[in-house]
């Protein structure tokens, strides 16, 4: 049985831990050529060592013009072409709006939004004088339900979801445009956020109705499915890996 993505190359933003990484993971699983990026080129090149297969690390600040370029350009020099970009770095800041900083807001925008921006259009370039290729956005269910204390993330991830279809179209039919948007996952940033007594994982675990959160590897079968042959007529849509939180609009026992 031929692999999913055999023979493509793929770069993916934010790739050192979490759902990224676990995107990556599955990619190479399925035949694919990774680029792992991080700012850190030393996290970058260590996490491509130890997913093995044919990876390598690139280091790039993507929120920055001359660091999405580079993401895209050490993706060239490594494989010789790009087929599948996916935008996952991201962060979040959980607070109350009226005591959220402009630094805090910016931060979140510049990460959240901006690199999407800067990423998709190098790599839409790039595959624009190709013949064609995949972007993946990652987005949340946030874009979808206002999270109290989340205003620049829920934002942000919103305008995502725009994005994503307006690339989409405007791209076609040479770029296939996606997003995935996920539930809460246990990740790394998930941990610190409980840590810092900002989400509680039991309570969020309640309120799923497949009653608890997703793992990482448990999201990235919607990118693998985003990026091959088999969603070739999807674009300009965003998938809902949520466990049925959005489904769910009631307490129970109203």
């Amino acid at each position: 049985m031929t692999s999913r993505l055999e023979g493509k190359v793929a770069a993916i933003s934010g790739s050192t831990r979490g759902i990224g990484r676990a995107v990556a993971s599955a990619f190479l699983a399925e035949g694919a050529k990774v680029v792992v990026n991080s700012r850190d080129g030393v996290a970058a090149a260590g996490v491509a060592r130890e997913l093995g297969g044919d990876s390598v690390g690139v280091a790039a600040d993507v929120t920055t013009e001359a660091g999405a370029a580079a993401l895209v350009e050490g993706s060239l020099n490594a494989f010789g072409k790009l087929d599948i970009f996916v935008n996952n770095a991201g962060t979040v800041h959980a607070g109350d709006t009226l005591g959220m900083s402009l630094a805090d807001w910016d931060s979140v925008i510049k990460l959240n939004m901006t690199a999407v921006f800067l990423c998709s259009r190098e790599a839409a370039r790039a595959m624009l004088g190709a013949g064609g290729g995949v972007i993946i956005n990652t987005a949340s269910v946030q874009a979808f339900a206002p999270f109290p204390r989340r205003l620049a993330y829920g934002s942000s991830k919103a305008a995502v979801v725009m994005m994503t279809r307006i690339m989409a179209a405007e791209w076609a039919p040479s770029v296939r445009v996606n997003a995935v948007a996920p539930g809460y996952v246990r990740t790394e940033m998930t941990a610190r956020l409980e840590a810092e007594g900002r989400i509680d994982f039991n309570a969020i675990s309640g309120r799923t109705p497949q009653g608890r959160m997703a793992e990482p590897d448990e999201i990235a079968g919607a990118y693998v499915y985003l990026a091959g042959a088999e969603a070739s007529f999807v674009t300009g849509e965003t998938i809902v890996v949520d466990g049925g939180w959005l489904a769910f609009g009631a307490f129970e026992g109203i």
